[in-house]
């Protein structure tokens, strides 16, 4: 046997596509995991400040969602039912409608599709060109909402867009909050060329934005500039969709993203957290009166996940019952800012960025972000960077995680900024 072979990540090597991406920075063979750490087939263990990029809101193997579905798994309870009705789908739908719609004054009707964030935001564009009879959809500066074609169209990084292979079209794209960095004011921007006959866009069929661009950078619009965009939208005839599938279920600080900022969106899009374990779910809120899909019109193999549906369930039922998490969330999101305040004022220049638990520090290179994960990585952390040039520190820590992991973790992220700093400073004096 060739000696590689004795290696578990050879097997990867030999045989994953090179379109892997998270490994090759994290090379370990992650064996169990538990709350906010991950440990390794040799017993070495990493706090968690990525939670399967937003995935993973409630951590990793949470008890009470495990139990729930070891004992549908064990009951022999249904693994696949397409669209059909189930006790679990019932069970969910039910949980959704009385403790997430209904105290949000929400009637939005609920779509699943298929298990994919980019799946749903695919559906979320198809429903509102059926809608309004047009094709031209507006998206933003940095915006990501998916890699598959139609999805792709309305996400702005070039990397992902030269992964096509083809013409991206229908998409508009305009300049997010803040994007001129000065006293431009972008939805004046949106407006006046919506006004403007001569402007060359066409009449939008839904505007597309995240209120905070993960992907992009932690960008966090405004109340005032999405109150703005949501009045552009209907008064445009278009629909809004809110992409918050990494956003959502808590991350910024509330269930949704949107719901201190006084707007309706017509579409919501989610994914990620949904199912509250880290399987497969996505679906589409949509207000009843654009719920027009003709039966499988939009349909899949895998719309709906029964497994996903028990762990929803409990997840709701677990954090979202009163307001008591959402409580412990603004604490947390307050020593979260702080500690990276202090990381801020230890890079030059650097900014912060992001909101509730979806925050990160702008350090001003993508060389010096990725280098400070890296070592991160080598002291036990696992954590990533987001932006245009990938230089944002991103913070995404399961919403659950201890107060005395997170001083841990960013104990490690400190030092290893410290340590990336006085490389960098030192490869100047060398050149």
């Amino acid at each position: 046997m060739p000696k590689d072979m004795t290696d578990p990540r050879s097997i990867f090597d030999r045989r994953e596509s090179e379109a892997r991406s998270y490994c090759r920075g994290m090379p370990a063979v992650f064996a169990t995991a538990s709350g906010s750490e991950m440990t390794d087939a040799d017993g070495n263990t990493w706090i968690d400040f990525l939670a399967g990029c937003s995935s993973l809101n409630y951590g990793h193997n949470d008890p009470d969602m495990k139990a729930a579905l070891i004992e549908h798994i064990a009951g022999d309870g249904i693994a696949h039912g397409l669209d059909l009705h189930t006790g679990t789908k019932a069970a969910f739908l039910e949980t959704f409608e009385s403790h997430i719609l209904a105290p949000r004054g929400m009637d939005h009707r609920v779509m699943f599709t298929g298990p994919t964030g980019a799946n749903a935001v695919e559906a979320a564009m198809k429903i509102a060109r059926k809608v309004t009879g047009r094709t031209n959809v507006i998206a933003f500066t940095n915006g990501f909402h998916g890699v598959t074609s139609g999805a792709l169209s309305a996400t702005g990084n070039s990397y992902h867009r030269g992964g096509a292979g083809m013409a991206l079209n229908g998409v508009t794209r305009m300049p997010y909050d803040g994007y001129f960095n000065g006293d431009t004011d972008t939805a004046d921007f949106l407006e006046a060329m919506l006004n403007d006959k001569s402007g060359g866009v066409d009449a939008p069929a839904a505007i597309l934005l995240e209120t905070v661009q993960g992907e992009g950078g932690l960008n966090a619009a405004s109340p005032e500039w999405v109150k703005r965009i949501a009045k552009l939208a209907k008064d445009s005839g278009a629909l809004l969709i809110i992409d918050d599938i990494q956003a959502g279920c808590g991350r910024t600080g509330t269930f949704f993203s949107f719901e201190e900022m006084g707007v309706a969106p017509d579409i919501v899009t989610m994914a990620k957290s949904i199912s509250g374990f880290g399987l497969p779910l996505a679906m589409v809120l949509v207000r009843p009166e654009h719920d027009i899909f003709g039966p499988a019109e939009h349909n899949g193999t895998f719309r709906g996940n029964t497994h996903a549906f028990v762990t929803a369930r409990v997840a709701i039922e677990k954090f979202w019952a009163d307001d008591s998490f959402q409580k412990e969330l603004a604490e947390k999101a307050g020593m979260v800012h702080a500690q990276l305040s202090e990381i801020a004022e230890m890079v030059p220049g650097a900014t912060l960025k992001g909101r509730g638990l979806m925050q990160g520090v702008d350090v001003g290179s993508g060389d010096l972000a990725g280098d400070i994960c890296a070592r991160a990585y080598e002291k036990g952390l696992v954590i990533e960077t987001s932006g245009n040039e990938d230089q944002v520190v991103k913070v995404l820590a399961p919403l659950t995680t201890p107060k005395e992991t997170f001083a841990k973790g960013f104990g490690i992220l400190k030092e290893s900024v410290r340590e990336a700093l006085a490389t960098e400073t030192a490869n100047i004096a060398a050149e």
